[in-house]
């Protein structure tokens, strides 16, 4: 290991444009850490909230966006018993992804799934980690329940429609152009719904109802998605594309018994990360290595092409996952 590494950095917050190539000091593998030597890294929505100025790293954290990676572990901390150096692994991570090295507690390493490279495996950590909290911890998502997923082409929308049908769930999911639609269809979903030219409240009400929603737009989607859901349905918010407030006639809630709840991932302690991990990898990770369940590749970007790939995903036009090539 050399004492720096190219990374990149926010310099100052605001659009794509502020991601800027600079060199950096590599990180340390403290207590219950490891560092990692990063092949690639995932982009993710919060990485664009983090250089905006709206998601700030919690305390520890490296200001350097980016919160999954995967790569070759190259140093061990006290307390490690797995993984070990020379181990590929992808990981979730507080921050510092978009670089060469990156330190990240070794209870949120996963191991590469038999198969799959490391491009791929990059794209596993922040979209898997969610779904799994928030649609089968939090949502309690259940065979043959009819599950909506809006934005049904996103790496989260990707993942859910794949990870709810392997668990014998019912998946709808809403995306914006017909191309966005069949490939939601190709994944698993049984109805994928054009937002721009159909209602997915009629569309859902006509099968009975949603049992479960897992949104990430907001706005006004949060009243349409309480008339969209079953009696005794549940609603998992786990973003605000279009905002977090708006009116909401809560005795609809009430009166047809009602859950909304919701989510951030980054800022939970290490051991709830720590017990997602250990339910991926026994029951996510064989469906992986079985190609039931496969991460949805958008594009890749060289590191220093961050800005570029920043643009792509909030230009809403890329399906799956995009990825910087780092190693």
């Amino acid at each position: 290991m050399t004492k720096t590494m190219r990374a990149v950095e926010i310099a100052k917050p605001g659009g794509p444009d502020v991601l800027t190539p600079t060199e950096r000091t590599v990180p340390q593998a403290g207590h219950g850490q490891v560092v990692i030597r990063v092949a690639f890294a995932g982009v993710n929505r919060p990485d664009a909230l983090q250089r905006a100025g709206s998601y700030a790293p919690p305390p520890g954290a490296s200001d350097l966006p980016g919160l999954e990676a995967a790569g070759e572990v190259v140093a061990v901390g006290a307390g490690v018993d797995w993984p070990a150096p020379g181990d590929m692994v992808c990981a979730l991570l507080p921050g510092g992804g978009y670089a060469e090295y990156v330190a990240t507690p070794a209870a949120h390493c996963l191991p590469v799934p038999q198969g799959m490279g490391l491009k791929e495996a990059a794209c596993l950590p922040e979209t898997f980690f969610t779904v799994w909290t928030n649609v089968f911890d939090r949502g309690g998502l259940q065979a043959g329940e009819r599950f909506l997923v809006h934005g049904g082409s996103s790496g989260i929308g990707t993942t859910a429609i794949q990870m709810a049908s392997a668990f014998g769930a019912r998946v709808f999911a809403t995306a914006g152009s017909d191309e966005k639609c069949a490939a939601c269809t190709r994944l698993g979903a049984e109805r994928a719904i054009n937002y721009r030219a159909e209602d997915f409240v009629e569309v859902l009400r006509a099968e009975g109802g949603a049992n479960l929603i897992l949104d990430m737009v907001g706005g006004d989607y949060l009243p349409r998605n309480v008339r969209t859901l079953a009696d005794d349905g549940r609603l998992v918010q786990i973003a605000f594309l279009q905002g977090p407030k708006v009116e909401l006639n809560f005795a609809q809630v009430m009166m047809r018994r009602l859950t909304i709840t919701g989510s951030t991932l980054r800022p939970q302690s290490d051991l709830a990360k720590a017990r997602i991990a250990q339910a991926l990898r026994t029951h996510v990770w064989p469906l992986l290595e079985a190609g039931r369940v496969a991460p949805v590749m958008d594009s890749e970007y060289p590191l220093e092409d961050a800005a570029a790939a920043h643009a792509r995903m909030e230009s809403s036009d890329h399906i799956g996952k995009i990825v910087l090539k780092v190693g």
